[in-house]
């Protein structure tokens, strides 16, 4: 090889390099800016499988990769949040929505006279995206600016990336080492083993098909050389998804046979009839040098077939998947109560939006479970006591499994609004824990006077009912602003905690001035004290998570300022103060 050959080798390589980063820059950030509407998407999956086919298509344009909606799905089903059947029409449509790329970089080889029709070409526009994307990251204020005009960027990267294999190409077409080559390729196996290798090397199936249309550029690539390569690209591109199957459950690993089992079954098929069809007509067409614009079309025709072709035997083949994929032979283990899969930390939208639905579970759950404790001190129940445990302890590995993941998942790259998310649910998974331990706190309090017997006095059982009242109430809202993220109803919030302060010192001075009058007992005393604590923990929580809900709006998170500033310089504090004062007055 001469020097000036080994010289473009290193261009092509070049030009990959850029491609697969521009490809990169894109994907990321618009599936950052997608945010939870991916998921959304995902969770309205209904039965009619053309939705399914549809939202699967919109989803890969959106990420830009048919290998990343199957890695998110792989994910999705390793997590239970999806079924392994649900997939496989998605997987249908992601197949022919990454044949968008396709079409984008066949704009490279338009030729014409008129000008608006050469700013089509993408060597043309791409310097004027490049430049908007450039002011958009260093002029953009919001978050959502700075993404647009990093996938700006990206796009250019990617096109000149596009531009340097096609230039590195171009003498190609002179060389008679590469003409012997192309004349090798005619074997349609061939090509199909080379398409999937390929593409399987560099893991993306548009980057590989960018690559078949540079070549095409040479006039030395034909239809008989390009289909098969086109169908071994298809191939190729599944295998990200086999790997990231590698340790997921049964279901998951369907999900990438799926994937695999549609284009190596469409494979065999389409090149079947097309190998036979070349046998009898002998058709032209075979021979005929393919540009960029007909491996677009072949890479459309091609996956729109499969689906056709092997949609009506949907049944079929899940069946399928299901006897190459048996269930797992392993002894069943306890699983975390939180199953969200590290896969889904290549869709961060996703994962933030599942951990968002398991801290709504963790927060119902202390909620029913402080409902239950202070049940038992005024109606002691055996049976719910193994109940309250079993609850708290779930608290307690909920906290555990969302803290892990949230951790991992602030390293990713984020949107400011999804960092956010993630800081209210670092601030508050803790607090819904010590909920938790204060019901058990309550249950053993409420063992301690079934043991012995003993009751508050009339009086103080009076203002101890008025005392819970306030507790249930601050537990409803703050579940209620949590679950509805209800920024109102978390404001109303902090009145009621400083209620409940004021109404435990209040119980406290009326049970001393009780025990001075011989109407009450030492005992007793340190029960009510016990009790009040718990009460009083378990309203600074409710604060917590409340000033959580509300600053995740400022990004701040600093509840000292926050609490200072309403309590000193809020007339609506002191009226919803007030309206919970007389309500709950002693």
């Amino acid at each position: 090889m001469s020097i000036l050959s080994q010289i473009k080798v290193l261009e092509l390589i070049l030009g990959l390099a850029f491609f697969l980063f521009g490809m990169h820059v894109m994907s990321s950030n618009l599936e950052k800016m997608a945010g939870g509407k991916l998921e959304y998407m995902l969770k309205k999956m209904t039965s009619n499988p053309f939705v399914s086919l549809m939202l699967g298509a919109a989803i890969t344009i959106a990420v830009q990769s048919s290998s990343a909606t199957t890695v998110m799905l792989v994910g999705l089903v390793n997590s239970g949040i999806m079924q392994f059947s649900q997939t496989l029409h998605i997987i249908f449509g992601s197949n022919i929505g990454t044949t968008l790329t396709s079409w984008i970089l066949s704009l490279s080889s338009l030729s014409s006279d008129n000008f608006f029709v050469m700013m089509l070409k993408p060597k043309n526009f791409s310097p004027i995206v490049a430049l908007i994307g450039v002011i958009l990251l260093m002029a953009g204020k919001t978050d959502k600016k700075k993404s647009i005009g990093t996938i700006m960027v990206g796009f250019a990267v990617l096109m000149y990336g596009m531009e340097f294999m096609s230039g590195s190409v171009r003498g190609l077409a002179d060389v008679p080492e590469f003409g012997e080559l192309m004349l090798k390729f005619q074997n349609p196996l061939l090509g199909v083993l080379v398409g999937t290798l390929f593409t399987a090397l560099i893991q993306s199936s548009a980057a590989s098909v960018g690559v078949l249309q540079a070549l095409a550029l040479t006039g030395l690539v034909n239809y008989n050389v390009a289909i098969p390569i086109i169908m071994g690209q298809n191939i190729g591109t599944c295998v990200t998804a086999m790997i990231s199957g590698v340790g997921a459950n049964a279901n998951a690993k369907r999900v990438a046979a799926i994937h695999l089992s549609l284009n190596v079954i469409g494979t065999v098929v389409l090149l079947s009839l097309y190998s036979g069809a070349r046998a009898v007509f002998d058709f032209a067409l075979g021979d005929m040098a393919i540009d960029a614009f007909g491996i677009a079309v072949v890479h459309t025709i091609f996956n729109v077939a499969i689906t056709v072709l092997l949609m009506p035997f949907g049944k079929w083949i899940l069946k399928l998947v299901t006897v190459l994929v048996p269930d797992d032979k392993k002894s069943v283990v306890e699983q975390p109560i939180v199953q969200l899969d590290d896969r889904l930390l290549r869709s961060p939208s996703i994962a933030i939006n599942e951990c968002d639905n398991y801290t709504v579970e963790m927060c119902t759950l202390a909620h029913k479970t402080l409902d239950l404790a202070m049940d038992m001190l005024t109606n002691y129940d055996e049976k719910k006591v193994e109940l309250i445990l079993s609850n708290e302890d779930k608290l307690d590995r909920y906290e555990d499994n969302l803290g892990t993941y949230l951790v991992k998942l602030s390293g990713q790259a984020l949107s400011r609004e999804d960092s956010q998310r993630i800081s209210k649910m670092l601030h508050t998974i803790g607090d819904f824990e010590r909920l938790g331990d204060h019901a058990v706190n309550l249950l053993k309090t409420a063992q301690e006077m079934h043991a012995k017997n003993i009751t508050f006095s009339e009086q103080g059982t009076r203002e101890l009912k008025i005392l819970s009242g306030a507790i249930r109430e601050i537990l409803d809202m703050t579940n209620t602003a949590y679950t509805n993220n209800d920024v109102v109803i978390a404001g109303r919030v902090e009145p009621l905690e400083q209620v409940i302060d004021g109404l435990g010192s209040k119980i406290r001075d009326n049970h001393i001035a009780r025990l001075q009058e011989g109407s009450c007992t030492i005992e007793m005393g340190f029960i009510l004290s016990d009790t009040l604590n718990n009460y009083e923990r378990i309203s600074d929580h409710c604060s917590n998570i409340a000033v959580a809900i509300i600053e995740v709006v400022h990004n701040t998170f600093d509840t000292h300022q926050y609490l200072n500033e309403i309590k000193h310089n809020s007339e609506e504090f002191n009226e919803v103060y007030d309206e919970f004062a007389v309500r709950f007055a002693l």
